[in-house]
């Protein structure tokens, strides 16, 4: 698995005009094929009336869904270039759109392919970008009495507290870097006087 990648910020849209040619780029994050599939016939939808609703997406923390579209632009000019942007940013689970209204002005299959790449370029430059980094779950379970105390110690210390589940104990879910295990499970013994378990789960991603 990737230790870490790189998602669209937040879901917007980036215009840009070259040659009289409208060009919106509408960029989201998606999780699943589907979700990005959605997101493109909501664009559809939405600009039924543009020329061209060109699209690329990447899945997959290690990219290994890339898919693309030139939506009746000469083959390779819209979505090739679009889809090399979002890899060359090392961009990961996002779709972008970029719908072209034509202005009257041909461009030329390199000015196509330099319109779309640089439309997502513009647009996730506009947008923005964050890192997601790869950690494992793990549960700490306390007794009542020392939770309180616990909870502040890892809030202290920068951790990530997912859930708290109380029951005959408290359970506490966490991140932590896969590096920072040992050292942690040392820490918690210290602050617990050895009382509170400790458990591995699986791994996820989180914001870096």
């Amino acid at each position: 698995m990737q230790d870490e990648y790189r998602t669209v910020a937040r879901a917007g849209v980036h215009e840009t005009e070259i040659n009289r040619s409208r060009f919106l780029c509408a960029l989201a994050s998606a999780a699943t094929e589907q979700e990005a599939q959605d997101f493109i016939a909501s664009v559809r939808k939405e600009h039924a009336d543009a020329t061209h609703n060109c699209w690329a997406y990447v899945i997959g923390a290690d990219a290994s869904v890339q898919k693309a579209s030139d939506d009746g632009e000469p083959g390779g000019t819209a979505g090739v270039p679009m889809l090399q942007m979002l890899l060359r940013r090392e961009m990961r689970y996002v779709v972008a759109v970029v719908t072209r209204y034509y202005g009257g002005v041909k461009l030329g299959a390199g000015g196509l392919i330099r319109a779309y790449g640089g439309a997502v370029g513009e647009a996730l430059d506009a947008l923005g970008t964050l890192t997601r980094r790869r950690f494992r779950l793990a549960t700490v379970t306390v007794d009542h009495q020392r939770a309180g105390k616990v909870q502040n110690d890892l809030h202290a210390t920068g951790r990530e507290v997912r859930d708290v589940r109380y029951g005959e104990a408290v359970s506490i879910e966490i991140g932590l870097p896969d590096a920072d295990v040992d050292a942690f499970r040392g820490w918690l013994a210290d602050a617990t006087a050895g009382t509170a378990e400790f458990e591995l789960g699986g791994e996820a991603y989180g914001d870096a």
